[in-house]
């Protein structure tokens, strides 16, 4: 993963612009545009090696879902004093009912889910090689996070397949 175009971002949180401790890197069929936080990133051609990656998770979740994924977007957590604040990906870009899959390599990171509405919790450990796949009314009733952790020393990336609608 050495030659990924891993980036940190500029976002926009409450108003304020903060740069984010985990880098990101954006890749896709061609340079959609895809906007999260106040920030607006442009797919970088697919690495060979996440092309394959992508064709695997759609042939494995082929008999649930005909997803096919059009993007992806990189996470690289450095250890567990980087996470991800709890949020849903529900931009329009997505459309309704998105279907995003993601691979986790390296570090095993707490993964919660809770419920907009009951903020009922679920949490899950996501161990290296693991594959979550969130569809349906997903990000319409929830949200999730990757928690942060002072026992975690190892790094983390994750790879969410989305498909960006044109």
């Amino acid at each position: 993963m050495k030659e990924i175009n891993w980036q940190h971002d500029e976002v926009l949180i409450y108003g304020k612009r903060i740069i984010t401790a985990r880098q990101t890197a954006w890749y896709g069929d061609k340079p959609f545009a895809y906007t999260y936080s106040g920030v607006t990133r442009r797919a970088l051609p697919w690495h060979p090696a996440l092309l394959a990656i992508k064709e695997t998770v759609e042939q494995y979740i082929r008999p649930y879902s005909p997803a096919v994924f059009n993007t992806c977007l990189l996470n690289l957590y450095s250890d567990g004093r980087e996470g991800m604040a709890w949020h849903s990906d529900d931009e329009r870009e997505l459309g309704k009912q998105a279907v995003i899959a993601s691979v986790s390599f390296g570090a095993t990171r707490k993964f919660a889910f809770k419920h907009k509405h009951t903020q009922e919790k679920r949490e899950m450990m996501l161990q290296h090689g693991q594959l979550i796949v969130m569809h349906g009314s997903t990000q319409t009733y929830w949200r999730h996070a990757v928690m942060k952790s002072a026992a975690v020393h190892e790094p983390r990336i994750s790879l969410t397949f989305r498909t960006i609608l044109d």
